[in-house]
């Protein structure tokens, strides 16, 4: 049985994959192929590449986001991607998909062509930061001739990388679409983000469908793209909801199967 795991993009809030991550090993549920998008990209790959969910943790709490040596100089963005390039090569030593223990894809935007670009092997680690440089915020990366950003641009959720080739697919949805107040859109960033958020849930709701098991973290509206300061919360949030959807499909599936056994025998399971 080959089990896909999906995960979103998502900023910061990419930490509930982790939490997802500690629940499924807690259920015995290890994927055989997985597929990310930003954060999930990340995530996706420091898990392929066979760190524990605590160094993945650690990773997050311990990355300067926004230190002065990371600022962009003479580059489109305010962030220079590439000086995050050392602190990966710190958890992947092999810079190449072929040494990961678990196939992975993700995807990038090329700005260039406006197309989608699926990674899946050769070099690595420019392939995750591209796929995490959300566009304006993080400086374009810029692989052989393309250039390349944020690949939640144009999936999100990039289930259909891996669906053909998995018997179960296991998502994980980070991004926040709830209704919203007014009050709630009184700067441009909120605005944008807002906008951002409805792109996304409705490309990415119709692929919810595709997966056999659920995982929507609560609350993620509370927390912004790329705020550090809630990252155990963001983990312990995760973390639950994996615990609830699994315990909810157990539910259904101890229900369906009981079913099928009072409409095989005709009698009811409750009397044995």
């Amino acid at each position: 049985m080959k089990t896909g795991l999906v995960l979103s993009g998502g900023g910061v809030r990419g930490v509930a994959h982790i939490g997802a991550i500690k629940a499924l090993e807690e259920h015995d549920i290890y994927p055989s192929h997985i597929a990310g998008t930003s954060a999930g990209a990340i995530v996706g790959a420091l898990y392929a590449g066979g760190c524990r969910w605590e160094e993945m943790l650690d990773f997050f709490k311990t990355v300067e986001l926004f230190s002065i040596n990371k600022y962009a100089i003479n580059k489109p963005g305010l962030i220079d991607t590439s000086r995050f390039y050392d602190v990966l090569l710190s958890y992947l030593p092999k810079d190449n998909f072929n040494a990961l223990k678990i196939p992975l894809y993700i995807t990038a935007t090329n700005l260039l062509d406006g197309t989608l670009k699926v990674f899946h092997k050769g070099p690595l680690i420019k392939p995750i930061l591209a796929s995490a440089a959300v566009p304006g915020f993080f400086a374009p990366v810029q692989i052989k001739d393309g250039y390349y950003v944020d690949g939640g641009t144009l999936n999100i959720f990039p289930v259909d990388l891996i669906k053909t080739y998995c018997d179960l697919i296991v998502g994980v949805y980070v991004n926040p679409f709830e209704k919203v107040r007014i009050e709630d859109l009184k700067h441009a960033h909120n605005v944008l983000e807002r906008a951002y958020h409805i792109k996304v849930a409705n490309e990415s709701i119709s692929k919810f469908d595709d997966c056999n098991l659920l995982i929507r973290p609560k609350d993620m509206g509370n927390f912004g793209m790329f705020s550090m300061k809630n990252i155990d919360t963001i983990f312990q949030l995760g973390y639950e909801s994996a615990i609830d959807a699994l315990n909810n499909i157990y539910t259904l599936e101890k229900s369906i199967l009981t079913a099928e056994f009072e409409a095989m025998n005709g009698f009811s399971a409750d009397t044995i």
